[in-house]
């Protein structure tokens, strides 16, 4: 049977849907092999199909047995051939070996056939596409990329990646942007799942590793892996804290970020709008980086609970706010870059256990407080007094 027509058709499925030829080539051999099924064969045949269009541009037809010892040994005629059998055509035949028997050519596999073919065609060719879509953003997740805004539909943006459509739910925009149809955007590419539609894709600017990633684009040396993005946290839209750090002690990791006179950072920066954003050194001594991590405040003392991930943090009265920041921003965000649970206190003392330097393990090392001063000077000056008039 010719298919000379189905060369060329193949060739232009390969080249337009961007599918392997071997792959659309088993797509139409698994449909013409349905479709001979229900026509002339019966449901439980094992029918196969091998198509060669480059040389004849025809296909064969075959029955699939396998082989069984014997007659009490078969389930299924249709599907199975007893060794005696299977002799006839292999004589080294084994038990579970597969004899093929090739199958005439139908001229009246007509009309209902072929459409029959057609639509399985189809619905495997869009298998097909949708896999290898997939797999192409699949790839892509974590990263970023370059898209235009189709539409907004209920708060939610419909943002094109070229070959597929991605959403942008309201939790992963930025807070206080706006998006309007033709914009061209830089989006995170959160999550990429399989569905029955094609892949369903989830892009993000909110997330935190949407700034990690603009901050990879601009900065050469965290490309090269010279300077490490440690850790990040992010309130979108208000304010970014993120730690850098290198093992070249001869680099600065946050001036690299930085840029020279801030051009790095302004390019961060053009993305993301009124964002601020605290480049800061990461330091394995936790303390220095809790120190670091709540800057711009001044830290007076740091007591550290490790094992419960805790951190008491004494600031000067001055200090308190920016410690805290608005709304306790800056402490929030510290928290989370630090991963310690921080408790800032004002004008209290951090109990810090004693150090034994000799015997006299009852020292007191509490250092005395304002008021305590005050009334110790007070008593020394009433006790002189009563002395005096005695």
């Amino acid at each position: 049977m010719s298919l000379s027509p189905f060369t060329a058709a193949i060739q232009q499925i390969c080249s337009e849907k961007g599918i392997s030829e071997e792959r659309v080539i088993e797509t139409v051999e698994a449909a013409i092999a349905a479709a001979y099924r229900k026509d002339y064969g019966k449901p439980s045949q094992n029918i196969r199909v091998k198509l060669d269009p480059e040389e004849s541009s025809s296909f064969q037809i075959f029955q699939v047995f396998t082989v069984v010892e014997n007659e009490e040994s078969m389930e299924d005629p249709e599907r199975e051939m007893t060794m005696d059998q299977a002799k006839e055509y292999k004589p080294d035949v084994q038990i579970d070996d597969e004899i093929t028997l090739p199958l005439p050519y139908r001229d009246e596999f007509g009309r209902i056939a072929a459409q029959t073919a057609k639509q399985v065609i189809v619905q495997r060719l869009r298998e097909a596409e949708r896999d290898v879509l997939f797999e192409e953003f699949k790839e892509k997740e974590h990263m970023l990329l370059n898209g235009l805004v189709q539409q907004i539909d209920m708060d939610t943006v419909i943002v094109s990646l070229g070959k597929v459509n991605a959403v942008m739910p309201p939790r992963e925009q930025i807070k206080g942007e706006y998006y309007t149809a033709n914009q061209r955007i830089k989006v995170f590419v959160k999550e990429v799942a399989e569905s029955n539609r094609g892949p369903q894709i989830i892009v993000s600017r909110s997330d935190p590793r949407f700034i990690q990633e603009l901050f990879a684009l601009e900065v050469p040396e965290i490309q090269a892996g010279t300077v490490e993005i440690k850790s990040i946290s992010r309130e979108a839209g208000s304010r970014t804290k993120m730690a850098v750090f290198s093992s070249n002690p001869a680099l600065d990791p946050v001036g690299s970020c930085v840029g020279q006179r801030g051009t790095r950072v302004q390019a961060v920066l053009a993305e993301v709008g009124d964002e601020k954003i605290d480049i800061i050194l990461w330091d394995e001594n936790s303390e220095q980086f809790i120190r670091n991590a709540l800057s711009p405040a001044k830290v007076r003392a740091i007591d550290l609970d490790p094992e419960h991930s805790n951190a008491k943090v004494q600031v000067d009265t001055d200090q308190l706010s920016l410690a805290i920041g608005k709304g306790g921003q800056n402490v929030r965000l510290a928290s989370k870059l630090t991963g310690f649970s921080l408790d800032i206190l004002r004008d209290e003392v951090i109990e810090v256990p004693a150090r034994t330097t000799g015997t006299d393990t009852n020292a007191d090392t509490q250092p005395e407080t304002k008021e305590q001063k005050k009334s110790k000077s007070k008593k020394k000056k009433e006790e002189k007094e009563e002395e005096t008039v005695q």
